[in-house]
């Protein structure tokens, strides 16, 4: 699948122009915001006065795909990371942080996870290529695109409509077709669909939720922050016949999952 750099201009997304200076070194310039040609040369600036970010991403990615590959042994998803450009999914203020291993403001108070934490919870779920997946905030985008890369089918649930509209375009102008983005309700999870062989939440639950293993299959898999607004223990729930058990992966902090049965809002 090939990838394009985002070409919308979606809350603050804004359209890129590449091009190298003369030492080889790859620029990102928003482009009509820095007035350039094709050519990368200025026609005259049609925002503030400003200077565009100067960063080697191909040298960034590589950095960022060797510390994740020190934590995670799925080739797939370690493929799955290098074929997906994050700097697709993040503000056009953060392009030249794109592959930096932190999280990143995305607005309406909603974070693109840290690109290692994105990793040990995908690789956490196990997934299969037939795998009905279903993530709980979708976000910009990004998780739900890396999950859509290893498994077919993805259902993503987000609450907030502006995110929700904004990365279906996102996602479609990507080629990302397998994901479906629906908007929220009260209840968690998304019954409809259900049910699942994986589900993973991009948000953090104040105790397990029991009305999202309720919608896995036996065998499935449902990995979740779990505690209070401030820090969360990630937890992978697998669900048995007539039970599940619990093992938790480590300590981590999101954005409050809201909803019937989450934090109120």
């Amino acid at each position: 699948m090939q990838f394009a750099p985002w070409a919308g201009d979606l809350h603050g997304y804004l359209p890129l122009k590449r091009v190298k200076d003369h030492t080889g070194t790859a620029i990102l310039y928003h482009r009509g915001y820095y007035g350039l040609n094709d050519s990368g040369a200025p026609e005259g600036r049609v925002g503030p006065h400003c200077r565009p970010e100067v960063v080697d991403l191909k040298s960034a990615k590589r950095q960022l795909l060797a510390s994740i590959r020190a934590e995670v042994s799925d080739e797939r998803l370690i493929s799955a990371i290098s074929r997906v450009p994050r700097e697709m999914f993040v503000p056009a203020e953060s392009i030249h942080l794109a592959y930096e291993n932190k999280p990143l403001p995305i607005g309406q108070g909603q974070t693109i996870s840290q690109p290692l934490i994105v990793a040990l919870m995908i690789d956490a779920l196990e997934l299969r290529r037939t795998d009905r997946v279903l993530e709980l905030g979708t976000g910009s985008g990004y998780q739900a695109a890396l999950i859509s890369e290893i498994a077919d089918t993805v259902i993503s649930v987000e609450r907030i409509l502006s995110l929700a509209n904004d990365t279906r375009v996102r996602l479609r102008s990507g080629g990302f077709h397998a994901v479906e983005v629906v908007n929220a309700t009260q209840e968690l999870g998304w019954q409809q669909g259900a049910p699942y062989d994986a589900i993973i939440v991009a948000a953090g639950a104040p105790r397990l939720p029991m009305e999202l293993i309720s919608q896995l299959v036996p065998g499935g898999r449902l990995v979740v922050p779990v505690g209070s607004r401030e820090n969360q223990e990630l937890m992978k729930v697998t669900r048995t016949d007539d039970s599940y058990s619990v093992r938790t992966l480590g300590g981590c902090r999101f954005v409050p999952l809201i909803g019937k049965g989450a934090w109120p809002t």
